[in-house]
């Protein structure tokens, strides 16, 4: 009988246990929101999107999630569509993606997608994006503002030569490169073109450029708007004196891996090739 009753008694407490919180499905939107917007967009993708259907409701159904997009390389990714992930997240946006940060992520093929409200497009390590699709998307999107080129191999040297007239609206152009020579001949066609046709530039880094005193001289009297300037490990360029007295007025210089307000510092360096890495 004791044994018995032992027994009714463990069953008893059993049945009175609390149910379990559903503390992942029970956030309320803008509390799960939060924690998306500290998440790369491609972990959203891949990762949030599975923990359960109000989780995935939330990274699905709110565009303002995706209105400033950053799609980071992993190697998580390796064996994922990376390319596909750039179009859904894209999708997700509802055509109010004002910015876009594709580091691995970018083809020809995303550069075709539809996002009206497009400001800012960054393209980092992208060596299937081509001058054609590059041009293409910037004359796709009136409202494009900054242009990032970082370590494309596929972009050549005169790139803006495709469409001058839709890049004089860009304020803001970082174009980087992965490795030069600087002992080579190189007519600086990039130099020539934003001097030609960029007048609204408010800043720009042109890291590992082929760029001379002749042509940055050009860029400096032709952008009476710019204000930041970056020109680290441009070795063709000699700080002289009329250099000088052009790049004062710039809030910002970088030079030769110095940042320094209001004044510019030279250092001299026996480097003629390099590598940049953002």
């Amino acid at each position: 009988m004791p044994l018995r009753r032992c027994g009714r008694h463990r069953r008893r407490s059993h049945s009175r246990r609390k149910p379990r919180r559903d503390w992942a499905g029970g956030l309320p939107t803008d509390v799960l929101l939060s924690i998306f917007h500290r998440l790369d967009h491609a972990d959203v993708l891949m990762s949030a999107d599975r923990v359960c259907r109000a989780w995935r409701r939330a990274a699905r159904d709110e565009p303002s999630l995706w209105r400033r997009i950053t799609m980071r390389w992993h190697e998580r990714f390796a064996d994922t569509d990376r390319f596909a992930m750039d179009i859904a997240a894209v999708r997700r946006s509802a055509g109010q993606c004002e910015a876009f940060c594709g580091d691995y992520f970018v083809d020809d093929g995303f550069l075709d997608m539809q996002a009206p409200c497009l400001k800012s497009l960054r393209l980092i390590h992208c060596d299937l994006v081509t001058d054609e699709s590059l041009m293409a998307a910037i004359m796709a999107h009136p409202l494009l503002e900054e242009l990032e080129i970082s370590l494309c191999g596929n972009i050549n040297s005169d790139w803006v030569d495709y469409a001058r007239e839709e890049i004089s609206k860009l304020k803001h152009l970082r174009k980087n490169t992965h490795f030069v020579n600087c002992r080579e001949s190189v007519r600086d066609f990039e130099a020539q073109e934003l001097a030609t046709f960029m007048p609204d530039l408010r800043s720009l880094q042109l890291f590992g450029n082929v760029l001379s005193n002749e042509w940055l001289e050009a860029i400096l009297d032709s952008c009476p708007k710019l204000e930041y300037l970056d020109i680290r490990h441009c070795f063709n360029i000699d700080m002289d004196t009329t250099l000088l007295s052009k790049c004062a007025s710039q809030k910002t210089i970088h030079l030769c891996g110095l940042q320094m307000v209001g004044r510019i510092v030279s250092e001299d360096s026996d480097d003629s090739n390099f590598y940049y890495d953002p």
